[in-house]
Protein backbone atom coordinates (compact mmCIF):
# COMPACT_ATOMS: atom_id res chain seq x y z
CA UNK A 1 0.00 0.00 0.00
CA UNK A 2 1.59 3.42 -0.87
CA UNK A 3 0.32 6.51 0.65
CA UNK A 4 1.68 10.02 -0.51
CA UNK A 5 0.93 13.13 0.67
CA UNK A 6 0.69 16.45 -1.48
CA UNK A 7 -0.02 20.21 -0.31
CA UNK A 8 -1.14 22.89 -1.97
CA UNK A 9 -1.88 26.82 -1.56
CA UNK A 10 -3.66 29.50 -2.86
CA UNK A 11 -7.53 30.47 -2.73
CA UNK A 12 -8.82 27.75 -4.52
CA UNK A 13 -6.77 25.13 -3.26
CA UNK A 14 -9.80 23.52 -1.67
CA UNK A 15 -12.02 23.45 -4.47
CA UNK A 16 -9.49 22.37 -7.02
CA UNK A 17 -8.73 19.59 -5.39
CA UNK A 18 -12.55 18.39 -4.77
CA UNK A 19 -13.13 19.48 -8.17
CA UNK A 20 -10.82 16.87 -9.60
CA UNK A 21 -11.64 13.95 -7.03
CA UNK A 22 -15.08 14.12 -8.03
CA UNK A 23 -14.52 15.11 -11.40
CA UNK A 24 -14.12 12.36 -14.62
CA UNK A 25 -10.30 12.53 -14.44
CA UNK A 26 -7.32 13.10 -16.88
CA UNK A 27 -8.30 10.46 -18.83
CA UNK A 28 -11.83 9.79 -17.93
CA UNK A 29 -10.48 7.02 -15.65
CA UNK A 30 -12.47 7.92 -12.25
CA UNK A 31 -15.51 5.80 -12.09
CA UNK A 32 -18.58 6.54 -9.28
CA UNK A 33 -16.66 8.97 -7.09
CA UNK A 34 -18.07 9.27 -4.10
CA UNK A 35 -17.16 9.82 -0.28
CA UNK A 36 -16.49 6.93 1.99
CA UNK A 37 -15.35 8.39 5.23
CA UNK A 38 -15.64 12.03 6.56
CA UNK A 39 -14.65 14.01 9.59
CA UNK A 40 -18.21 14.22 10.91
CA UNK A 41 -19.45 10.85 8.99
CA UNK A 42 -22.12 12.95 7.77
CA UNK A 43 -20.30 15.47 5.26
CA UNK A 44 -22.37 16.22 1.83
CA UNK A 45 -21.92 13.45 -0.81
CA UNK A 46 -21.52 15.00 -4.61
CA UNK A 47 -21.41 11.07 -5.59
CA UNK A 48 -23.80 9.65 -4.07
CA UNK A 49 -26.72 13.34 -3.73
CA UNK A 50 -29.28 11.74 -6.71
CA UNK A 51 -31.82 14.63 -5.88
CA UNK A 52 -29.66 17.50 -6.03
CA UNK A 53 -26.94 18.83 -8.20
CA UNK A 54 -23.20 17.84 -7.93
CA UNK A 55 -22.12 21.17 -8.48
CA UNK A 56 -23.97 22.49 -5.05
CA UNK A 57 -23.18 19.65 -3.17
CA UNK A 58 -19.48 20.03 -3.83
CA UNK A 59 -19.57 23.98 -3.52
CA UNK A 60 -21.25 22.95 -0.22
CA UNK A 61 -18.59 20.24 0.58
CA UNK A 62 -15.94 22.60 -0.28
CA UNK A 63 -17.34 25.34 1.97
CA UNK A 64 -17.29 23.23 4.98
CA UNK A 65 -13.72 21.95 4.38
CA UNK A 66 -12.81 25.72 4.68
CA UNK A 67 -14.33 26.97 7.26
CA UNK A 68 -11.52 26.52 9.74
CA UNK A 69 -9.07 28.58 6.85
CA UNK A 70 -11.55 31.43 6.47
CA UNK A 71 -12.11 32.19 9.86
CA UNK A 72 -7.98 32.81 10.25
CA UNK A 73 -8.09 35.06 7.34
CA UNK A 74 -4.92 36.13 6.26
CA UNK A 75 -3.23 34.23 9.19
CA UNK A 76 -4.11 31.00 7.57
CA UNK A 77 -0.85 29.18 6.67
CA UNK A 78 0.36 29.15 2.74
CA UNK A 79 -0.71 25.30 2.68
CA UNK A 80 -3.65 24.89 2.81
CA UNK A 81 -5.02 21.59 1.40
CA UNK A 82 -3.40 18.26 2.50
CA UNK A 83 -3.78 15.65 0.40
CA UNK A 84 -2.94 11.65 0.16
CA UNK A 85 -3.64 8.97 -2.46
CA UNK A 86 -3.52 5.99 -0.92
CA UNK A 87 -2.97 2.74 -3.30
CA UNK A 88 -3.25 -0.78 -3.29
CA UNK A 89 -1.05 -3.14 -5.15
CA UNK A 90 -3.07 -4.51 -8.34
CA UNK A 91 -2.73 -7.77 -6.82
CA UNK A 92 -4.27 -7.12 -3.54
CA UNK A 93 -8.09 -8.07 -3.31
CA UNK A 94 -10.76 -5.36 -4.03
CA UNK A 95 -11.61 -3.49 -0.45
CA UNK A 96 -15.30 -2.69 0.66
CA UNK A 97 -16.37 0.86 1.15
CA UNK A 98 -16.28 -0.07 4.97
CA UNK A 99 -12.59 -1.11 4.88
CA UNK A 100 -11.26 1.68 2.90
CA UNK A 101 -13.22 4.51 5.55
CA UNK A 102 -11.43 2.26 7.89
CA UNK A 103 -7.75 2.65 6.35
CA UNK A 104 -8.90 6.68 5.84
CA UNK A 105 -9.12 6.78 9.17
CA UNK A 106 -5.58 5.34 10.42
CA UNK A 107 -3.69 7.48 7.70
CA UNK A 108 -5.48 10.62 9.37
CA UNK A 109 -5.13 9.89 13.13
CA UNK A 110 -1.23 8.61 12.54
CA UNK A 111 -0.53 11.52 10.17
CA UNK A 112 -1.86 14.64 13.29
CA UNK A 113 -4.59 15.38 10.81
CA UNK A 114 -7.05 13.63 13.06
CA UNK A 115 -6.30 12.03 16.12
CA UNK A 116 -8.43 9.49 17.10
CA UNK A 117 -10.91 10.87 19.67
CA UNK A 118 -10.39 14.61 19.22
CA UNK A 119 -13.37 16.62 18.28
CA UNK A 120 -11.59 19.47 17.15
CA UNK A 121 -9.08 17.84 14.78
CA UNK A 122 -9.08 18.89 11.13
CA UNK A 123 -11.84 19.05 8.35
CA UNK A 124 -10.69 15.34 5.93
CA UNK A 125 -12.63 13.59 3.33
CA UNK A 126 -12.18 10.48 2.35
CA UNK A 127 -12.91 10.03 -1.68
CA UNK A 128 -13.07 6.65 -3.64
CA UNK A 129 -13.03 6.38 -7.44
CA UNK A 130 -11.48 3.22 -8.45
CA UNK A 131 -11.16 0.15 -6.96
CA UNK A 132 -7.25 0.11 -5.87
CA UNK A 133 -7.62 3.57 -4.29
CA UNK A 134 -8.83 6.16 -2.44
CA UNK A 135 -7.74 10.11 -1.85
CA UNK A 136 -7.63 11.58 1.74
CA UNK A 137 -8.16 15.68 1.40
CA UNK A 138 -8.29 17.68 4.47
CA UNK A 139 -7.86 21.63 4.83
CA UNK A 140 -4.57 22.29 7.43
CA UNK A 141 -6.30 24.54 10.17
CA UNK A 142 -8.18 22.82 12.87
CA UNK A 143 -11.73 23.63 13.94
CA UNK A 144 -10.35 25.01 17.11
CA UNK A 145 -8.15 27.58 14.77
CA UNK A 146 -4.45 25.87 15.70
CA UNK A 147 -2.29 24.09 13.49
CA UNK A 148 -2.21 20.43 13.32
CA UNK A 149 0.79 18.91 14.73
CA UNK A 150 2.43 16.73 11.49
CA UNK A 151 5.60 16.46 11.82
CA UNK A 152 7.28 13.81 9.59
CA UNK A 153 3.74 12.72 8.69
CA UNK A 154 5.10 10.82 5.67
CA UNK A 155 7.28 8.74 7.83
CA UNK A 156 4.39 8.06 10.09
CA UNK A 157 1.73 7.28 7.07
CA UNK A 158 4.41 5.20 5.83
CA UNK A 159 4.73 3.18 9.06
CA UNK A 160 0.83 3.36 9.65
CA UNK A 161 0.96 1.58 5.93
CA UNK A 162 2.97 -0.91 6.83
CA UNK A 163 0.49 -2.33 9.42
CA UNK A 164 -2.53 -1.96 7.40
CA UNK A 165 -0.51 -4.22 5.23
CA UNK A 166 -0.56 -6.56 7.75
CA UNK A 167 -3.94 -6.30 9.03
CA UNK A 168 -5.82 -6.45 5.47
CA UNK A 169 -3.74 -9.37 4.12
CA UNK A 170 -2.47 -7.00 1.27
CA UNK A 171 1.38 -6.86 -0.59
CA UNK A 172 3.68 -6.16 2.51
CA UNK A 173 5.91 -3.39 1.12
CA UNK A 174 9.81 -3.23 2.01
CA UNK A 175 10.64 -0.31 4.53
CA UNK A 176 12.43 2.58 2.89
CA UNK A 177 15.48 4.53 4.15
CA UNK A 178 14.55 8.00 1.92
CA UNK A 179 17.12 6.82 -1.27
CA UNK A 180 14.98 5.50 -3.05
CA UNK A 181 13.88 7.25 -6.76
CA UNK A 182 10.89 9.93 -6.78
CA UNK A 183 7.52 7.44 -7.77
CA UNK A 184 5.26 8.49 -10.41
CA UNK A 185 2.97 10.97 -9.73
CA UNK A 186 -0.48 10.31 -11.02
CA UNK A 187 -0.36 13.16 -13.96
CA UNK A 188 2.40 11.49 -15.59
CA UNK A 189 1.31 7.76 -15.43
CA UNK A 190 -2.07 8.36 -17.11
CA UNK A 191 0.08 11.17 -19.36
CA UNK A 192 2.11 8.26 -20.16
CA UNK A 193 -1.37 5.72 -20.76
CA UNK A 194 -3.16 8.48 -23.00
CA UNK A 195 0.20 9.00 -25.38
CA UNK A 196 0.53 5.05 -25.62
CA UNK A 197 3.84 5.15 -23.95
CA UNK A 198 5.36 2.16 -22.96
CA UNK A 199 7.41 4.05 -19.91
CA UNK A 200 6.47 7.41 -18.40
CA UNK A 201 8.55 10.12 -19.41
CA UNK A 202 10.76 10.24 -15.73
CA UNK A 203 11.34 6.91 -15.57
CA UNK A 204 13.11 7.02 -20.02
CA UNK A 205 14.84 9.67 -18.73
CA UNK A 206 16.18 8.38 -15.42
CA UNK A 207 17.44 5.37 -17.54
CA UNK A 208 19.23 7.06 -20.46
CA UNK A 209 21.44 9.79 -17.56
CA UNK A 210 22.18 6.24 -16.15
CA UNK A 211 23.95 5.07 -19.52
CA UNK A 212 25.46 8.10 -20.28
CA UNK A 213 26.99 8.36 -16.75
CA UNK A 214 28.11 4.60 -16.88
CA UNK A 215 29.34 4.88 -20.22
CA UNK A 216 31.30 8.31 -20.10
CA UNK A 217 34.49 9.29 -19.68
CA UNK A 218 33.86 12.97 -18.56
CA UNK A 219 31.99 15.67 -18.15
CA UNK A 220 31.74 16.56 -22.08
CA UNK A 221 30.94 12.79 -22.61
CA UNK A 222 28.22 12.62 -20.63
CA UNK A 223 26.79 15.55 -22.51
CA UNK A 224 27.18 14.29 -26.04
CA UNK A 225 25.78 10.71 -24.91
CA UNK A 226 22.48 11.98 -23.30
CA UNK A 227 22.51 14.13 -27.02
CA UNK A 228 22.72 11.21 -28.72
CA UNK A 229 20.63 9.66 -27.13
CA UNK A 230 18.03 12.62 -27.66
CA UNK A 231 17.64 14.48 -23.86
CA UNK A 232 17.43 17.89 -24.32
CA UNK A 233 20.22 19.38 -21.66
CA UNK A 234 19.29 22.77 -19.67
CA UNK A 235 22.26 23.73 -17.33
CA UNK A 236 21.58 26.28 -14.27
CA UNK A 237 24.54 28.47 -13.81
CA UNK A 238 25.61 30.49 -10.17
CA UNK A 239 26.83 33.55 -10.59
CA UNK A 240 30.27 33.10 -11.22
CA UNK A 241 29.16 31.52 -14.41
CA UNK A 242 29.62 27.83 -13.21
CA UNK A 243 27.13 25.35 -14.11
CA UNK A 244 25.36 24.12 -10.47
CA UNK A 245 22.72 21.69 -11.61
CA UNK A 246 21.44 20.64 -14.71
CA UNK A 247 17.41 19.25 -16.06
CA UNK A 248 16.92 16.82 -18.12
CA UNK A 249 14.13 16.68 -20.88
CA UNK A 250 12.74 14.59 -23.83
CA UNK A 251 11.63 16.73 -27.07
CA UNK A 252 8.47 15.10 -27.46
CA UNK A 253 7.17 15.41 -23.96
CA UNK A 254 5.93 19.04 -24.10
CA UNK A 255 3.40 21.03 -21.37
CA UNK A 256 -0.23 22.14 -22.59
CA UNK A 257 2.44 25.29 -24.13
CA UNK A 258 4.22 22.92 -25.92
CA UNK A 259 7.50 23.58 -24.19
CA UNK A 260 9.32 20.31 -23.43
CA UNK A 261 9.27 19.25 -19.52
CA UNK A 262 11.97 19.17 -17.58
CA UNK A 263 12.96 17.01 -14.82
CA UNK A 264 15.96 18.12 -12.46
CA UNK A 265 18.95 15.45 -12.15
CA UNK A 266 17.47 15.07 -8.51
CA UNK A 267 14.46 14.25 -8.68
CA UNK A 268 15.23 11.47 -11.79
CA UNK A 269 16.91 9.86 -8.44
CA UNK A 270 19.28 10.85 -5.79
CA UNK A 271 22.47 10.35 -6.84
CA UNK A 272 22.00 11.65 -10.57
CA UNK A 273 22.13 15.40 -9.56
CA UNK A 274 25.06 17.26 -11.27
CA UNK A 275 27.49 17.16 -8.56
CA UNK A 276 27.04 13.65 -7.78
CA UNK A 277 27.31 12.83 -11.71
CA UNK A 278 30.48 14.65 -11.32
CA UNK A 279 31.73 12.70 -8.56
CA UNK A 280 30.76 9.47 -10.34
CA UNK A 281 32.67 10.40 -13.63
CA UNK A 282 35.98 11.31 -11.07
CA UNK A 283 36.76 7.72 -11.06
CA UNK A 284 36.99 7.24 -14.79
CA UNK A 285 38.42 10.24 -15.65
CA UNK A 286 42.09 10.46 -14.87
CA UNK A 287 44.70 8.11 -16.82
CA UNK A 288 43.44 4.94 -16.93
CA UNK A 289 45.19 1.93 -14.94
CA UNK A 290 46.93 -0.22 -17.02
CA UNK A 291 44.97 -2.79 -17.86
CA UNK A 292 46.13 -5.96 -20.83
CA UNK A 293 45.58 -4.33 -24.42
CA UNK A 294 42.58 -5.62 -26.02
CA UNK A 295 41.26 -8.01 -23.41
CA UNK A 296 38.81 -5.72 -21.43
CA UNK A 297 36.10 -8.69 -20.88
CA UNK A 298 39.30 -10.32 -18.79
CA UNK A 299 39.57 -7.62 -17.02
CA UNK A 300 36.09 -6.98 -16.42
CA UNK A 301 35.33 -10.26 -15.29
CA UNK A 302 38.63 -10.03 -12.79
CA UNK A 303 37.27 -7.11 -11.00
CA UNK A 304 33.66 -8.45 -10.92
CA UNK A 305 34.71 -11.89 -9.43
CA UNK A 306 36.71 -9.64 -6.76
CA UNK A 307 33.32 -7.81 -6.00
CA UNK A 308 31.87 -11.01 -3.14
CA UNK A 309 35.79 -10.15 -0.93
CA UNK A 310 34.58 -6.83 -0.71
CA UNK A 311 31.54 -7.25 -0.10
CA UNK A 312 32.75 -9.76 2.79
CA UNK A 313 35.74 -8.12 4.18
CA UNK A 314 35.80 -4.43 3.15
CA UNK A 315 34.34 -1.42 4.86
CA UNK A 316 31.09 -0.29 4.17
CA UNK A 317 31.49 2.97 2.17
CA UNK A 318 34.07 0.86 -0.10
CA UNK A 319 31.45 -2.17 -0.29
CA UNK A 320 28.52 0.50 -1.22
CA UNK A 321 31.00 1.66 -3.90
CA UNK A 322 31.27 -1.53 -5.49
CA UNK A 323 27.41 -1.69 -5.63
CA UNK A 324 27.69 1.65 -7.73
CA UNK A 325 30.14 -0.05 -9.89
CA UNK A 326 27.83 -3.35 -10.47
CA UNK A 327 24.70 -0.88 -11.31
CA UNK A 328 27.00 0.95 -13.68
CA UNK A 329 27.89 -2.62 -15.24
CA UNK A 330 24.40 -4.02 -15.57
CA UNK A 331 23.25 -1.03 -16.76
CA UNK A 332 25.91 -0.82 -19.92
CA UNK A 333 26.16 -4.40 -20.24
CA UNK A 334 22.11 -4.27 -20.83
CA UNK A 335 23.03 -1.77 -23.80
CA UNK A 336 25.93 -4.12 -25.53
CA UNK A 337 24.30 -7.48 -24.89
CA UNK A 338 23.36 -9.83 -27.40
CA UNK A 339 19.91 -9.30 -28.53
CA UNK A 340 18.18 -12.52 -27.04
CA UNK A 341 19.00 -11.44 -23.40
CA UNK A 342 19.14 -7.70 -24.03
CA UNK A 343 15.64 -7.83 -22.50
CA UNK A 344 16.32 -9.37 -19.29
CA UNK A 345 19.25 -7.62 -18.63
CA UNK A 346 17.54 -4.28 -19.30
CA UNK A 347 14.98 -5.47 -16.56
CA UNK A 348 17.58 -6.48 -14.28
CA UNK A 349 19.51 -2.99 -14.43
CA UNK A 350 16.48 -1.43 -13.93
CA UNK A 351 15.34 -3.80 -10.85
CA UNK A 352 19.00 -3.52 -9.20
CA UNK A 353 19.34 0.83 -9.59
CA UNK A 354 17.46 0.56 -6.27
CA UNK A 355 19.98 -1.52 -4.72
CA UNK A 356 22.79 1.09 -5.86
CA UNK A 357 21.96 3.64 -2.87
CA UNK A 358 21.74 3.74 0.72
CA UNK A 359 22.52 6.19 3.50
CA UNK A 360 26.27 4.66 3.23
CA UNK A 361 28.78 7.36 1.31
CA UNK A 362 29.82 5.32 -1.25
CA UNK A 363 33.81 5.34 -1.85
CA UNK A 364 34.10 4.40 -5.53
CA UNK A 365 38.01 4.46 -5.59
CA UNK A 366 38.20 0.57 -5.68
CA UNK A 367 36.08 0.39 -7.92
CA UNK A 368 37.40 2.30 -11.12
CA UNK A 369 39.30 -1.03 -13.01
CA UNK A 370 35.84 -2.36 -13.37
CA UNK A 371 34.32 0.97 -14.56
CA UNK A 372 36.79 0.96 -17.24
CA UNK A 373 36.85 -2.34 -18.56
CA UNK A 374 33.30 -2.16 -18.65
CA UNK A 375 33.82 1.19 -20.78
CA UNK A 376 36.44 0.06 -22.91
CA UNK A 377 34.06 -2.90 -24.05
CA UNK A 378 31.09 -0.36 -24.48
CA UNK A 379 33.64 1.17 -26.82
CA UNK A 380 35.79 -0.97 -28.50
CA UNK A 381 33.21 -4.15 -29.04
CA UNK A 382 36.22 -6.48 -28.28
CA UNK A 383 36.26 -9.84 -30.08
CA UNK A 384 34.23 -12.15 -28.33
CA UNK A 385 33.35 -14.77 -31.33
CA UNK A 386 32.19 -17.56 -28.88
CA UNK A 387 30.52 -15.66 -26.26
CA UNK A 388 32.46 -16.41 -23.80
CA UNK A 389 34.23 -13.37 -22.52
CA UNK A 390 30.21 -12.18 -22.33
CA UNK A 391 28.97 -15.30 -20.89
CA UNK A 392 31.67 -15.72 -17.92
CA UNK A 393 31.34 -11.96 -17.31
CA UNK A 394 27.54 -12.29 -16.50
CA UNK A 395 28.64 -15.44 -14.65
CA UNK A 396 30.76 -13.45 -12.46
CA UNK A 397 28.26 -10.47 -11.80
CA UNK A 398 25.51 -12.69 -11.14
CA UNK A 399 27.92 -13.84 -8.38
CA UNK A 400 28.16 -10.47 -7.52
CA UNK A 401 24.70 -9.38 -6.82
CA UNK A 402 23.80 -12.38 -4.99
CA UNK A 403 26.31 -11.04 -2.56
CA UNK A 404 24.91 -8.25 -2.77
CA UNK A 405 21.52 -9.17 -1.86
CA UNK A 406 23.22 -11.04 1.33
CA UNK A 407 25.33 -7.52 2.00
CA UNK A 408 21.84 -5.53 1.94
CA UNK A 409 20.01 -8.23 3.79
CA UNK A 410 22.78 -8.11 6.68
CA UNK A 411 22.05 -4.35 6.88
CA UNK A 412 18.89 -4.30 6.96
CA UNK A 413 18.49 -2.94 3.77
CA UNK A 414 14.87 -3.82 2.83
CA UNK A 415 14.23 -2.66 0.09
CA UNK A 416 17.62 -2.95 -2.08
CA UNK A 417 17.62 -6.48 -0.56
CA UNK A 418 14.22 -6.75 -2.58
CA UNK A 419 15.97 -4.97 -5.70
CA UNK A 420 18.72 -7.02 -5.42
CA UNK A 421 16.47 -10.30 -5.28
CA UNK A 422 14.45 -9.19 -8.40
CA UNK A 423 17.70 -8.32 -10.44
CA UNK A 424 18.98 -11.90 -9.29
CA UNK A 425 15.97 -13.63 -11.31
CA UNK A 426 16.16 -11.70 -14.18
CA UNK A 427 19.70 -12.51 -14.14
CA UNK A 428 19.28 -15.99 -13.98
CA UNK A 429 16.99 -16.26 -16.96
CA UNK A 430 19.50 -14.11 -19.15
CA UNK A 431 22.49 -16.02 -18.00
CA UNK A 432 20.83 -19.36 -19.30
CA UNK A 433 19.66 -18.12 -22.45
CA UNK A 434 23.56 -16.75 -22.87
CA UNK A 435 25.49 -20.13 -21.48
CA UNK A 436 23.24 -22.70 -23.23
CA UNK A 437 24.56 -21.94 -27.09
CA UNK A 438 28.43 -21.23 -25.54
CA UNK A 439 28.66 -24.45 -23.37
CA UNK A 440 27.27 -26.12 -26.68
CA UNK A 441 29.70 -24.95 -28.36
CA UNK A 442 32.53 -26.12 -26.10
CA UNK A 443 31.34 -29.28 -25.81
CA UNK A 444 32.00 -29.34 -29.83
CA UNK A 445 35.46 -29.14 -28.68
CA UNK A 446 35.44 -31.82 -26.45
CA UNK A 447 38.71 -33.87 -26.32
CA UNK A 448 39.67 -37.59 -26.83
CA UNK A 449 37.73 -39.92 -24.87
CA UNK A 450 41.05 -40.90 -22.82
CA UNK A 451 41.49 -37.62 -22.30
CA UNK A 452 38.27 -36.97 -20.88
CA UNK A 453 38.54 -40.31 -18.91
CA UNK A 454 42.05 -39.36 -17.08
CA UNK A 455 40.20 -36.06 -15.84
CA UNK A 456 36.79 -38.32 -14.54
CA UNK A 457 39.40 -40.33 -12.73
CA UNK A 458 41.17 -37.08 -11.20
CA UNK A 459 37.68 -35.60 -10.14
CA UNK A 460 36.43 -38.46 -8.51
CA UNK A 461 39.82 -39.04 -6.46
CA UNK A 462 39.40 -34.65 -5.45
CA UNK A 463 36.09 -35.05 -4.59
CA UNK A 464 34.55 -38.15 -4.55
CA UNK A 465 31.02 -37.24 -2.77
CA UNK A 466 30.72 -34.43 -5.59
CA UNK A 467 32.03 -36.33 -8.91
CA UNK A 468 28.98 -38.89 -9.98
CA UNK A 469 26.83 -35.62 -10.34
CA UNK A 470 29.27 -33.54 -12.20
CA UNK A 471 30.32 -36.20 -14.95
CA UNK A 472 26.61 -36.63 -14.96
CA UNK A 473 25.94 -32.73 -15.81
CA UNK A 474 25.64 -31.79 -19.23
CA UNK A 475 28.16 -29.81 -19.42
CA UNK A 476 30.44 -32.15 -18.70
CA UNK A 477 31.83 -32.35 -22.28
CA UNK A 478 31.98 -28.56 -22.18
CA UNK A 479 34.35 -28.63 -18.71
CA UNK A 480 36.84 -31.12 -20.99
CA UNK A 481 36.93 -29.18 -23.63
CA UNK A 482 38.10 -26.13 -21.53
CA UNK A 483 40.62 -28.49 -19.58
CA UNK A 484 41.94 -29.85 -22.56
CA UNK A 485 42.62 -26.64 -24.30
CA UNK A 486 44.23 -25.11 -20.58
CA UNK A 487 46.25 -28.29 -20.95
CA UNK A 488 47.49 -27.77 -24.74
CA UNK A 489 48.58 -23.65 -23.30
CA UNK A 490 51.03 -25.00 -20.69
CA UNK A 491 48.74 -25.63 -17.82
CA UNK A 492 48.86 -28.42 -15.58
CA UNK A 493 45.11 -29.02 -15.87
CA UNK A 494 44.45 -31.27 -12.73
CA UNK A 495 45.50 -28.52 -10.80
CA UNK A 496 43.16 -26.16 -12.71
CA UNK A 497 40.68 -28.56 -11.95
CA UNK A 498 41.72 -28.43 -8.05
CA UNK A 499 41.85 -24.94 -7.66
CA UNK A 500 38.78 -24.84 -9.56
CA UNK A 501 36.73 -27.13 -6.97
CA UNK A 502 38.59 -24.76 -3.80
CA UNK A 503 36.78 -21.76 -4.74
CA UNK A 504 33.16 -21.47 -3.45
CA UNK A 505 30.74 -24.26 -3.05
CA UNK A 506 29.04 -25.75 -6.03
CA UNK A 507 26.12 -27.09 -3.43
CA UNK A 508 23.51 -24.58 -4.97
CA UNK A 509 25.14 -24.97 -8.07
CA UNK A 510 22.05 -25.93 -11.01
CA UNK A 511 25.01 -26.92 -13.13
CA UNK A 512 27.93 -27.46 -11.42
CA UNK A 513 29.87 -28.64 -14.45
CA UNK A 514 29.14 -25.04 -15.82
CA UNK A 515 30.15 -23.28 -13.17
CA UNK A 516 33.50 -25.64 -13.08
CA UNK A 517 33.68 -24.73 -16.58
CA UNK A 518 33.91 -20.99 -16.13
CA UNK A 519 36.15 -20.94 -13.36
CA UNK A 520 38.73 -22.71 -15.33
CA UNK A 521 38.43 -20.49 -18.18
CA UNK A 522 39.12 -17.62 -16.11
CA UNK A 523 41.87 -19.53 -13.75
CA UNK A 524 43.41 -20.55 -17.10
CA UNK A 525 43.60 -16.75 -18.55
CA UNK A 526 44.59 -15.56 -15.31
CA UNK A 527 47.75 -17.73 -14.13
CA UNK A 528 49.43 -18.05 -17.95
CA UNK A 529 52.20 -20.11 -17.78
CA UNK A 530 55.71 -18.47 -18.55
CA UNK A 531 57.08 -19.16 -22.34
CA UNK A 532 59.67 -21.44 -20.65
CA UNK A 533 56.95 -23.62 -18.90
CA UNK A 534 55.21 -23.77 -22.36
CA UNK A 535 58.31 -25.15 -23.60
CA UNK A 536 58.48 -27.28 -21.21
CA UNK A 537 54.93 -28.93 -22.12
CA UNK A 538 55.48 -28.55 -25.74
CA UNK A 539 58.45 -31.48 -24.96
CA UNK A 540 56.68 -33.55 -23.10
CA UNK A 541 53.70 -33.81 -25.47
CA UNK A 542 56.23 -34.28 -28.69
CA UNK A 543 57.32 -37.46 -26.63
CA UNK A 544 53.98 -38.24 -26.30
CA UNK A 545 53.05 -38.14 -22.46
CA UNK A 546 51.89 -35.47 -20.33
CA UNK A 547 52.76 -35.43 -16.82
CA UNK A 548 49.28 -35.00 -14.83
CA UNK A 549 51.18 -35.14 -11.18
CA UNK A 550 52.74 -32.02 -11.01
CA UNK A 551 51.23 -29.17 -9.54
CA UNK A 552 52.32 -25.60 -11.15
CA UNK A 553 49.83 -23.30 -9.37
CA UNK A 554 51.11 -20.10 -9.83
CA UNK A 555 48.91 -18.85 -6.41
CA UNK A 556 46.94 -20.66 -4.06
CA UNK A 557 43.63 -21.82 -4.07
CA UNK A 558 41.40 -19.18 -3.00
CA UNK A 559 39.60 -19.35 0.02
CA UNK A 560 36.21 -20.73 0.61
CA UNK A 561 33.68 -18.17 0.69
CA UNK A 562 30.37 -18.36 2.68
CA UNK A 563 27.52 -19.88 0.68
CA UNK A 564 26.18 -17.59 -2.08
CA UNK A 565 22.51 -16.97 -1.33
CA UNK A 566 20.62 -17.93 -3.81
CA UNK A 567 22.75 -17.84 -6.03
CA UNK A 568 22.14 -20.73 -8.95
CA UNK A 569 23.88 -21.45 -12.15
Amino acid sequence: MIPKIILSSGPAATRRTIGYLFGKGRANEHTDPHLVASWNSFAPDPGRSPHRDPKDVMAQLVAQLDQPVKMLGDKAPRDTVWHCPVRAAPEDPILTDAQWAEIARRIVAASGIAPDGDGEACRWVAVRHADDHIHIAATLVRQDGRRPERGYDQRAVQRAARKIEVDYGLRRLKQGDGTGAKRLTSKEHFKAKRLGQDAATRDVLRLRVRRAVAAAADEAEFFALLEATGVTVRLKFGPSGDALGCNFALPADTNDKGEPVFYSGSTLAPDLSLPKIRKGLATTSPEPVAARPGDPWRQATAAAERMPHHLIHSDDPTAQGQLVALGATLDILSFTAPAAVRAELEQAASAFERATRSRIAADLDSSRVLRRSVQAIWRKKPEDGDGTGFTMLLDAVLTAVAFAMHWHRTHQHAQQEAAAEQALVRLQIAYAQAAEPVVAGLAQRAPSLQMKQRFARHLQKAVPDRAERILGDPAWDALTAVLAEAEAAGHNADALLDQALDQRTLDDARSPARALTWRVRRLGERHAPSPRAQAARARSAAHGYVDSTRSIRSTPAAPLQPRTPSRRR
